[in-house]
């Protein structure tokens, strides 16, 4: 059998643990058995990778004192395409028969069943090209359960609503794409006493990084992460993460190779290369790349505001420098329960100047605790700090919003206000019966995608000064950028991960200020030295 070159026991080994050889060769032995089932590897014996191999040496080899495992939990991040559904369904298979557990309960678990029937259905067809393990397994396909006879154990894929179904015995889970759980109930059911009957119960979570950092994958993640680091220590927790550094050069081919353990194996380097220029070309296929091919944690599955460069536009302005200043102003009122953004752009006085941007936010003050802790956002912070404002109540008062936007127009000479002609109908009418000009605003693509991209554009440019207002920041760094087949663009308050009202805002009022400072200049030479005769 091909023994791993130079293997030694990971560094979280404790001094009263051994390596105990025969048991990881056992494993990495019935692993050897089994045979791939996807690609040119369909049909060939299952021949770990090193990186696969020191994982199953270190979780089934090192035994404490009393001969049972030293990890119970085993935590894999790595990106896609590096053989994971396989090693995955190995684990699984082992643990159901190899691991001589009588009565054994292994499950597979995943956001839902179908992501959880891949490495199921990697496991049976592994079954059907190992006669012994055909002659001794009886498959339940329409349960998706497979039971090992001689120790009457089974693998079994657990249904979207297991997390409601206590009582089970664990002996093993294998957890694919942790990333993707939508809450953390099916994840502490699974592993939090499920397995206390068990002698030696592993839980095999194996993922590729996220978006969500509030999930219980960057929970888990964030510890894998301080042990490896040595911030923290578990010596039942085994953490491995494949992946490249938030500030390393995501165009790098050196960086690529310390990401991708099976580069040259399960990975071309030359798809690599085509999906790196791909996304060089198309900043919102960035993060895609980054998360998926380098394994890191990035704000959402597709960014669009690149935050280097929104933070180096963070150029304090002072409000009462602006007094008397020609502005435009966008409103995004979202909901009577929820955050509401006006935020004003003031156009440059001069050619090479910058665009000013004062953002105002409101928020009820009793829904300020409960949307801290739902979300895990500071709105509490940005209210003592006076970044929101709040009204009295669980809802928005727009009288008050009304109020506050009539003083901004004795200082400020508002020209117009933006806003979503579906969300603001009675508003928009209150103001223009105080005297400003409103401007309905739709939020298709034919009317947001060229003040979208003329923000990107003055962002990169380094021409819009924004004072580094945290709230509005934080709704940039969240927006998620729909593209229509015509290469339009506009915000998708649907999928973007948070709030982006201040976002939505600043881009419609910065479209009236482009507008009419082109119509300016239009109409200006004229008036300004008159007509040329000659």
């Amino acid at each position: 059998m091909r023994q791993l070159k130079d293997y030694k026991p990971t560094r979280f080994m404790l001094p009263t643990s051994r390596y105990d050889k025969a048991s990881a060769d056992r494993a990495v032995t019935f692993i050897s058995l089994l045979k791939h089932t996807k690609g040119e590897w369909a049909g060939k014996p299952f021949h770990l990778i090193d990186w696969q191999e020191q994982i199953v040496r270190d979780i089934f080899g090192i035994l404490k004192p009393n001969g049972y495992r030293q990890f119970n939990t085993a935590y894999i991040e790595i990106p896609k395409k590096q053989g994971k559904s396989e090693l995955a369904a190995a684990i699984a298979l082992y643990l159901t028969c190899g691991d001589f557990e009588k009565g054994g309960e292994i499950y597979g678990c995943a956001a839902d069943r179908q992501q959880a029937s891949i490495v199921f259905d990697v496991a049976v067809q592994m079954v059907e090209q190992n006669p012994a393990l055909k002659a001794r397994i009886k498959p339940r396909l329409s349960q998706k359960r497979l039971i090992y006879k001689p120790l009457h154990s089974f693998y079994q894929v657990l249904s979207s609503e297991a997390y409601s179904k206590h009582g089970l015995n664990v002996h093993g889970v294998v957890f694919d794409e942790l990333h993707a759980q939508p809450n953390r109930k099916l994840y502490d059911v699974m592993t939090k006493g499920s397995g206390d009957a068990r002698k030696q119960p592993l839980f095999f979570l194996i993922t590729t990084a996220g978006t969500d950092r509030h999930s219980i994958c960057w929970e888990v993640h964030q510890k894998a992460d301080d042990i490896l680091h040595g911030r923290k220590r578990d010596p039942s927790f085994y953490p491995v993460i494949y992946g490249a550094e938030d500030d390393e050069d995501w165009t790098d081919p050196d960086v690529w190779k310390k990401a991708n353990p099976s580069l040259g194996i399960t990975v071309d380097i030359e798809k690599l290369h085509i999906a790196c220029e791909s996304a060089k070309q198309n900043p919102a296929e960035e993060n895609t790349f980054r998360q998926l091919r380098l394994n890191q944690w990035v704000k959402q599955s597709v960014r669009w505001m690149p935050m280097e460069a929104w933070d180096r536009c963070s150029t304090a302005t002072d409000p009462e420098s602006l007094e008397g200043r020609v502005c435009y102003g966008g409103l995004d009122l979202s909901s009577t329960t929820d955050l509401t953004a006006f935020v004003l752009v003031f156009p440059p006085e001069t050619e090479d100047g910058s665009f000013d941007v004062l953002p105002f936010f409101w928020m009820p003050e009793d829904n300020i605790p409960l949307r801290v802790n739902r979300d895990h956002v500071p709105y509490d912070i940005w209210a003592k700090e006076g970044q929101i404002l709040t009204t009295e109540g669980n809802v928005v008062h727009y009288g008050f919003i009304e109020s506050f936007i009539e003083e901004l127009g004795k200082k400020y000479n508002i020209k117009e206000i933006a806003f979503d002609r579906w969300g603001a109908v009675q508003m928009s009418q209150n103001l223009d019966d105080l005297g400003f000009t409103v401007v309905p605003f739709g939020q298709g693509y034919k009317d947001m995608s060229p003040p979208s991209k003329e923000l990107m554009k003055l962002v990169l440019e380094g021409k819009l000064r924004h004072g580094g207002h945290p709230v509005l920041r934080w709704c940039a760094d969240n927006i998620f950028i729909r593209t229509d087949p015509a290469g339009n663009i506009k915000p998708d308050k649907e999928k973007s991960t948070e709030r982006i009202d201040g976002a939505v805002a600043l881009i419609m009022a910065l479209d009236r200020a482009v507008r009419n400072q082109a119509s300016d200049k239009e109409s200006s030479v004229y008036d300004e030295r008159g007509l040329l005769l000659f």
